[in-house]
């Protein structure tokens, strides 16, 4: 396929084009079902010795206030507003590297995939029609987040997706700035 060819031909690049983050949402998200449908692909994700160094956990209702109180223990403010920060959208998605032992594929590189992992799963998500936010932050890798997510202790947590419905008044979005490519694609 050449770049020529019309976007209605390369599906994939028409939803990366499409592609925006949405920080408000409304209450809708997708079922356990459905998310697992998506993150059943993550088996094509580029993995050096298909190590699979990635775990999603799942939060929804409770679970996520469980989220939000470490959060305000992390960021030292008010258990109500790290509550709000976590409760944002019905649905939220850690991204956790899960390294594996391997002689051959370091640590970073199993980082990697699992970044990989949430920018494909987010790219799914808004291809279905829902509503995604990648977040982070400085409470991120926090003692009191860690124990929250319940992560391993060779785990490091790489943020958050938030998900749940566009608005209908949301579904537009702004043109992005384009690229400078002089910038971005260069030749040694």
């Amino acid at each position: 396929m050449t770049t020529t060819d019309s976007a209605s031909s390369r599906p994939v690049y028409d939803a990366m084009a499409r592609r925006a983050s949405r920080s408000k949402v409304t209450d809708e998200a997708p079922s356990h079902e459905e998310l697992g449908e998506l993150v059943s692909v993550m088996s094509s994700v580029p993995d050096h010795s298909r190590l699979r160094p990635w775990r999603i956990i799942e939060l929804r209702g409770k679970d996520r206030e469980t989220l939000g109180k470490a959060l305000a223990k992390a960021n030292k403010t008010p258990k109500e507003k790290g509550i709000s920060k976590a409760t944002r959208a019905p649905l939220v998605l850690a991204v956790v590297v899960s390294p594996k032992q391997s002689k051959k594929v370091p640590y970073w590189e199993q980082e990697t995939v699992a970044a990989g992992v949430a920018h494909f799963l987010s790219l799914l998500l808004a291809e279905a029609g829902w509503g995604t936010m990648w977040r982070t932050g400085h409470a991120t890798r926090s003692k009191a987040v860690r124990k929250a997510m319940k992560l391993d202790k060779d785990e490091q947590l790489l943020g958050w997706i938030y998900v749940g419905g566009v608005p209908e008044h949301k579904r537009k979005h702004k043109p992005r700035k384009p690229l400078d490519l002089d910038q971005h694609l260069t030749s040694l």
